[in-house]
């Protein structure tokens, strides 16, 4: 049973938060408070960690008293390579954003864009304009059975081998740039996963608007959301689900 004094045994259960701000991060202390609340003995430690310490950090979980590790969103792209074992999600997508450590060998899989198809189907989200093709993207796309999507991006060749990638067939396709006036009004969302710095070409965005990344981060989407008074979520924003995921993921 979880103590009242957040003492650590040898039968703790320890789980990470990497990312380069984690102690900034809410994730830690929600999922400590449902350990808490369920007496599970088990608690995630945030642990801020350079990129350039990220390997090392990573490698030697395997011999370590850390059973795994959430990774914070600059990150998911690079601990794939340092996996044993991934999830064919993961493969395919080319990110990581939980690593588990199972008889001294690490194994990946995605556990945000699963929390984030679960909410936006609570929310009743049917058509979802997707901007960009980052290994967010590819995830999504991977998960987004009973979704409607359109896809956006600046280059369309990329576009378009993006869209082979997925195995997408006859796509919604199109091209966003600076020079265009695009009405996204009539989508239940959108979806930034670009690294476009600038969203000034939207009009009009729809009530939920979305794009994982953390309050610490700069968001063109948000900056164009509150531009146009529309509602913007962050990563943030959605840490009560995420780290249920996570807890009901541990335990």
């Amino acid at each position: 049973m979880m103590n009242e004094s957040n003492q650590i045994s040898k039968e703790t259960i320890l789980f990470g938060y990497i990312g380069e701000e984690a102690g900034v991060s809410r994730f830690s202390s929600v999922i400590n408070k449902l350990f808490k609340q369920n007496s599970v003995d088990a608690m995630m430690i945030p642990m801020n960690i350079r990129e350039d310490d990220l390997y090392f950090t990573i490698t030697n979980m395997k011999k370590s008293h850390v059973n795994g590790a959430v990774i914070s969103g600059e990150y998911v792209d690079k601990v794939v390579d340092m996996l044993d074992e991934a999830s064919s999600i993961v493969k395919r997508s080319g990110m990581c954003d939980i690593v588990y450590k199972e008889n001294e060998k690490l194994r990946g899989d995605i556990f945000s864009i699963r929390v984030l198809t679960e909410h936006l189907k609570d929310m009743g989200v049917s058509k979802i304009a997707l901007i960009g093709v980052s290994h967010y993207a590819k995830a999504f796309s991977f998960l987004a059975c009973g979704f409607e999507l359109s896809y956006y991006n600046d280059n369309l060749e990329a576009l378009m081998d993006f869209t082979n990638e997925v195995e997408l067939h006859n796509p919604d396709i199109n091209r966003i740039a600076p020079d265009m006036l695009i009405d996204l009004s009539s989508f239940d969302c959108v979806l930034d996963f670009s690294k476009l710095d600038n969203l000034s070409m939207i009009e009009k965005l729809p009530s939920i608007n979305i794009d994982m990344k953390h309050k610490k981060q700069f968001s063109v989407l948000k900056l164009r959301a509150d531009e146009l008074v529309s509602n913007y979520t962050s990563y943030d924003d959605l840490i009560d689900k995420l780290a249920f995921k996570v807890y009901r993921n541990i335990i």
